[in-house]
């Protein structure tokens, strides 16, 4: 079992955790095939891990064919999603299963030494 921990901003991790988004969009992907689960990297000014999520499914597509499938569980504006898929022609969509929400979130180094520093994107966890 593969895990990758995804930075993802408050506003959006806020949305996960109330299962208003199930859908977390990505540029680039993994590229390591046994990726199952996503740990939940809530950005600054929280900066930890407040949570994980079972990955249920990705999905790939340009970005518009990815809105008009996702964008009822998207938990994002139109506006602010094709801002994001400037300029690129194929979207992802990380379609999240069960979500656990940490009772107490946890600092970045409780996964060293996997993980030395937030995440840009994202970084593997084992």
């Amino acid at each position: 079992m593969m895990k990758a921990m995804l930075s993802i901003r408050p506003e959006y991790v806020d949305r996960i955790l109330a299962g208003e988004k199930t859908y977390e969009y990505r540029r680039r992907l993994f590229k390591k095939p046994d990726v199952d689960a996503i740990l939940i990297y809530c950005t600054s000014p929280q900066s930890a891990v407040v949570g994980e999520a079972a990955i249920e499914s990705i999905l790939e597509s340009t970005p518009q064919e990815l809105w008009d499938s996702t964008n009822k569980y998207a938990g994002i504006d139109y506006e602010s999603f094709m801002d994001y898929f400037k300029g690129v022609t194929t979207a992802y969509a990380i379609k999240l299963g069960e979500v656990l929400k940490f009772d107490t979130p946890r600092p970045i180094e409780d996964y060293a030494p996997a993980v030395k520093r937030a995440p840009q994107s994202f970084v593997y966890v084992d």
